[in-house]
């Protein structure tokens, strides 16, 4: 019954007039849809009773009757044009006589909805990127995908600019401005990583030349460039070298030393010795970056180039992202195909952020690198500098990370708008996307714990293994800045042909030390240059004035190793000599040579077939009542040593009085009472020579359920003096440890999921990796071990500790049920040529040895 009253209230409303049948399966609009649909390309589409005619139906648009002529009828759907049609809202009607039982009707549907307009502003379809520029500021912008889908939506920011970032790749992508009325685009494609490589033609095209520059990356994108060659451009082709960073690389030529310097003149008149083209002219219109420079001086041209985001190069910033790494790819390529590159290949060099990016670009695997050489780097973002132990770093990591940032701004580089303002039109234009960079810092923040999508994108120890060509990499344990954990990578590179690993104790900028250059040198000549380039004897005669600038002590170069190698017959006789060397080479001592103290000059080094070092041997020293390090367990049946929390004490730093890693640079801060337990060892019987990781196992239990730990370890001398040598750090509720965990060093994932309080009640193992290290405790000297809050130990490191109400005091057995101890990677066989070193050493403060006393339980 109801389904004939139904019946009968349809036939009667159609037969008073034709209104909308729109609910009739067989008379209704399947498009377009209701939505926003485009200007261009948009069709109706009309279900129909079977055996309609055109002449028999009408369709109107806006009250406009549509040509039947242009309609197609398949069966019982009918579709037709309706392009192209102007912004705003717009009405399709649909009327026919339909037949019923008793009567015929003239039946209407109807169907609304809206176009949009072509888009007012630019629009960059980019890898798994869209780029927008060009628009009003403040205006609500969506993306969306070929059914319609919202993916992502923003607001353009006040230059106008939007960037989607993490697209999916896919076809049929739209962008939507809701402006009144509305614009979108056209149907674009977002490609994938690994579809975006372009051809060859794409860098054949390219042509760079001496000086500033720009170099164009797949998307469209180009970066600032500036070029350095040694001689003539018709005297080449010349052994190319890249260097890429988010500083200032492509900065046009500036001089080594500024006009007010005292030496200027000097530098000026040196640089102007030759009428001709001289290798000495660099320094007075070079790179900024001082491997380039380095490498300038020694004969091969030099390629600086800013990453996309910063200075004049365009893009949005963001720390390593696939594009910003395929960038590099683009680079490599591009440069190679140049006529002044030897061999039509390059190497990527650089010290810190640049050196980060050779590994990162090498990842790429660009068919024209031939090699690159990080140093002063780091194994992973977040383990090594930006949460040691997975405790915050903000002191260097921080406000790295915060100068980085801010210098991508607009025009956040100063040179850059200048250059803007002197008429350099792409450097202006490059700007408009700076400020959609991504804010790395609220990134850091996000999570306590290790987050694996943020965090292993960034870790080159996760893919050392897919660098295909030959590494030079160097690294200063006491690294002030990206730490000294360097090595924890270093037997990840399982797929280079060459691997030379080279440390030593200093700073950050030690890494272009003697000891490294000359070493650098070789590995260029060898892989880059492929033949042996002489060592001009302006470079050698210049080099002590130079280090005594930047390290404070005027080292000679050590040619001994130039001239060892100069001395075979052969190229091919000198590369097999060189790779016939053990690859890992330990340098000790840096700073302690006599006659030479405090400057970057080892007393000796050794040498190792990989790493960690076969020959090491573990070596226990565990902790005692007293106060003792010693080699046999403790007896007590129950025994632990208190240390208070202290929060403050992770502002504290190893003071650098001029912000330089020579021993004078240094004030440590002395004992505290109270805020840690202290270990010390017995006198040694014979040199002691470590090298390699170190774990201090600690039976702990907490104050509360967290305990920031930081085991520091020193050398007390039989003179009276105490000399730092390597700390490490655990939050202790992430310390559950990994399957690839050794006795000599523990490896802690820090992920939430292994998250363990730490027991108020009971004492529970927490393992703290110490940063590896090589140091020679010598006869006489005692090992010194203190457990504590984090801070006062490393110079520009802080931490950022938890504030608790009321004394938060944590402890530390050392009993026959609870043995805490200390693992060492001990070195038999090595004998240092000299007696007991000066107390400071390079980045290694030293200050008078004070005893202490432990509280106990």
């Amino acid at each position: 019954m109801r389904r004939v009253l139904l019946l009968t209230i349809t036939l009667l409303s159609l037969a008073l007039g034709g209104a909308s049948c729109g609910e009739l399966p067989y008379f209704r609009f399947l498009g377009p849809e209701e939505g926003m649909q485009p200007a261009e390309g948009v069709t109706f589409k009309l279900r129909v009773p079977l055996g309609t005619t055109r002449a028999s139906l009408q369709v109107r648009l806006d009250g406009q009757e549509l040509n039947p002529a242009d309609w197609q009828i398949v069966n019982t759907e009918v579709t037709g044009p309706l392009g192209p049609l102007g912004p705003g809202p717009h009405r399709l009607e649909a009327e026919m006589p339909l037949d019923f039982v008793v009567f015929t009707a003239n039946a209407r549907v109807t169907r609304s909805f809206e176009v949009a307009g072509g888009l007012s502003f630019d629009l960059n379809p980019s890898v798994e990127q869209v780029q927008i520029t060009g628009a009003v500021s403040g205006l609500d912008v969506e993306l969306h995908d070929a059914s319609g889908a919202l993916v992502d939506a923003g607001v353009t920011d006040y230059q106008g600019s939007l960037v989607f970032f993490a697209v999916p790749p896919g076809t049929g992508y739209r962008v939507v401005a809701l402006s009144s009325p509305p614009e979108m685009s056209e149907p674009f494609d977002v490609v994938s990583v690994e579809d975006s490589t372009p051809p060859q033609e794409f860098y054949d095209a390219q042509v760079l030349e001496e000086g500033y520059g720009y170099v164009t990356t797949r998307d469209g994108t180009t970066l600032s460039v500036f070029i350095t060659l040694p001689g003539p451009v018709e005297d080449g082709p010349y052994p190319t070298v890249v260097n890429l960073s988010g500083y200032d690389p492509s900065q046009p030529g500036v001089s080594l030393l500024p006009p007010d310097d005292p030496f200027y003149d000097l530098l000026t008149g040196l640089c102007n010795l030759n009428p001709e083209k001289d290798p000495l002219d660099i320094l007075c219109n070079g790179p900024t970056h001082p491997t380039g420079l380095i490498a300038g001086l020694l004969g091969y041209a030099t390629v600086g180039v800013n990453l996309r985001g910063t200075a004049c190069s365009g893009g949005a910033y963001d720390f390593f992202d696939d594009l910003q790494v395929l960038d590099g790819y683009d680079v490599v390529e591009a440069v190679a195909t140049q006529d002044w590159v030897l061999h039509n290949e390059v190497g990527i060099v650089g010290l810190s952020y640049p050196g980060i990016t050779s590994l990162f670009v090498a990842r790429t695997q660009p068919p024209s690198l031939s090699a690159i050489v990080p140093l002063s780097v780091l194994a992973n973002a977040v383990t090594s500098t930006l949460a040691p132990g997975g405790i915050f770093n903000d002191g260097f990591a921080l406000e790295w990370g915060q100068t980085v940032l801010d210098r991508a701004d607009p025009f956040g580089h100063g040179w850059d708008a200048e250059r803007a303002a002197a008429g350099d039109q792409i450097c202006a234009d490059n700007q408009l996307l700076h400020s959609q960079k991504v804010d790395i810092i609220a990134k850091a923040r996000s999570d306590i714990f290790y987050p694996p999508e943020l965090a292993d994108p960034v870790a080159p120890e996760l893919f050392a293994d897919r660098i295909l060509v030959p590494i030079f990499t160097t690294g200063s344990w006491q690294d002030e800045q990206t730490g000294g954990h360097f090595p924890a990578m270093w037997d990840d590179f399982t797929s280079s042909p060459i691997v030379r690993r080279q440390a030593f104790n200093g700073a950050h900028a030690d890494g272009l030390g003697p000891h490294t250059l000359v070493e650098y040198k070789l590995f260029l000549d060898f892989y880059v240059a492929k033949q042996r380039l002489p060592l001009p004897i302006e470079v050698s005669g210049l080099a002590p004035l130079l280090f005594e600038q930047l390290f404070g002590g005027a080292v000679q170069l050590p040619l001994d190793r130039v001239e060892e190698f100069a001395a075979y017959p052969s190229f091919e006789e000198a590369l097999a000599a060189y790779e016939a060397e053990d690859p890992v080479r330990i340098v000790f001592e840096s700073g302690g040579t006599p006659g030479l103290e405090g400057a970057p000059r080892e007393t000796f080094d050794a040498r190792f077939t990989s790493w960690p070092p076969p020959e090491a041997e573990a070596r226990r020293f565990w902790l005692h009542q007293d106060g003792s390090l010693r080699d046999f367990t403790p007896s007590e049946a129950s025994s632990a040593s208190l240390f208070r929390h202290d929060a403050a004490k992770g502002q504290e730093t190893l003071v650098t009085l001029d912000g330089g890693p020579a021993p004078a640079s240094f004030f440590w801060n002395a004992w505290q009472e109270g805020r840690q337990a202290v270990f010390v060892g017995e006198p040694l019987t014979e040199d002691l020579v470590v090298v390699g990781h170190a774990s201090a196992d600690l039976w702990l239990r907490g104050g509360v359920e967290e305990a920031e730990l930081e085991v520091m370890l020193s050398e007390v001398r039989p003179d009276g003096q105490e000399t730092y040598v390597q700390s490490g750090w655990l939050r202790a509720s992430q310390r559950a440890l990994a399957a690839e965990s050794t006795e000599l060093r523990p490896v802690q994932y820090h992920l939430e999921e292994d998250f363990l309080p730490v027991p108020t009640d009971r004492f529970e193992l927490a393992r703290v990796e110490i940063f590896p290290f090589a140091h020679v405790f010598r006869a006489g000297s005692r090992i010194r071990m203190s457990v504590a809050s984090p801070g006062g130990n490393r110079a520009r490191w802080r931490f950022d500790l938890t504030e608790y109400e009321g004394e938060v005091v944590h402890a530390v057995a050392h009993s026959a049920e609870h043995p805490s101890s200390l693992v060492l990677s001990v070195i038999p066989g090595i004998t240092p040529p000299v007696a007991l070193p000066p107390c400071a050493l390079r980045a290694q403060p030293c200050r008078d040895y004070v005893p202490h006393v432990n509280t106990l339980e």
